[in-house]
């Protein structure tokens, strides 16, 4: 127990200690200063993460100074859903930002100009993924149909979560729209569960790991057992910066698609990275699952997101994937 205490307790202070460290200039014409990067210059970014283990990957190409080799000083702010970053993205508080694909598709339903630049996570298509829904023990759920009628905590509504999990309940003769969904951050999903605030809680790492050693039980692999491989998170930016600056949106994508294919060739320093990013017990850094790193997206899984969304009612239309993709 003092693992999840020291963990859970950590992630949530994350989300303060990275916004306070961001800078509070957002929306002007990023900064430039003298350096050794190609061309003389860096460009000053803001990023949006959230404080969940792929965002690590991330601090781990400021570790390693890929971003200052491209030119650009990265300050990370967290936030509590992909969701949440995309207007701040839109309105130049911050340039960049990691969100959940069915965020995107349904800010850009909703009028905001927000562009997928490049991919960044993917679930496990095989074996134990990197994120599920979790019940205790005793709680009588040990399948997907059982969670009719029950209460089940999101990090925020109408995205992928409650999507996959509307889709396995189906799949198992099960009434979705009999769920109860409660839009609720990470960091506090355990410790409700464990008091009984709720029933459920759709997790990713470090989470899934630290309910596991707790007792909890994994029900289901939304995510595999519904879009196997479906991008967890790419990245984005706003359409005014995509049209006044390509070169910027084009260099920063050649960064993050190198930091990613770093991360991936280098999980070990991947977890390393998660004892300071997330402040993690080392023994739970060696122990949680981490996501595939990489640009590239799996179009038949997005697909299949995009027409989940829409049957499910979380989308009002189709998707075009040949101007979504990026």
């Amino acid at each position: 127990m003092r693992t999840t205490t020291c963990v859970v307790g950590a992630l949530a202070a994350l989300a303060l200690t990275l916004t306070a460290c961001s800078s509070d200039g957002g929306g002007d014409t990023p900064a430039t200063a003298d350096t050794d990067a190609p061309g003389g210059e860096t460009t000053e970014i803001s990023m949006g993460v959230l404080p969940i283990v792929p965002s690590a990957a991330l601090q781990l190409g400021i570790d390693e100074g890929i971003f200052a080799e491209h030119g650009f000083d990265v300050t990370l702010e967290a936030g509590q859903g992909g969701a949440a970053l995309l207007p701040a993205v839109v309105s130049g508080q911050m340039e960049f930002a990691i969100s959940n694909p069915l965020s995107i598709m349904l800010a850009r339903g909703e009028g905001l100009d927000v562009r997928m630049v490049t991919g960044y996570s993917h679930a496990l298509a095989e074996g134990q993924d990197i994120n599920s829904i979790m019940a205790l023990e005793d709680s009588g759920i040990t399948g997907a149909a059982d969670l009719e009628g029950r209460s089940v905590a999101v990090n925020t509504l109408r995205t992928m979560g409650e999507v996959s999990i509307n889709e396995v309940v189906a799949q198992a003769g099960g009434d979705p729209s009999t769920i109860q969904y409660v839009e609720m951050g990470f960091p506090d999903m355990p410790a409700a569960l464990q008091n009984g605030n709720i029933d459920v809680a759709w997790v990713p790492e470090p989470f899934q790991t630290i309910l596991s050693d707790t007792g909890a039980e994994i029900i289901s692999h939304t995510y595999q057992e519904t879009m196997p491989g479906v991008a967890t998170m790419s990245v984005v930016t706003s359409g005014s910066l995509a049209e006044s600056d390509p070169d910027l949106i084009e260099r920063f994508v050649a960064a993050v698609d190198e930091v990613t294919a770093f991360a991936q060739d280098n999980p070990d320093l991947v977890r390393e990275t998660l004892t300071t990013f997330l402040e993690m017990d080392e023994e739970l850094a060696a122990e949680v699952l981490l996501e595939d790193f990489g640009a590239e997206i799996d179009r038949a899984a997005m697909q299949s997101l995009a027409d989940l969304s829409l049957e499910y009612g979380v989308l009002s239309g189709p998707v075009d994937m040949d101007s979504f993709m990026p």
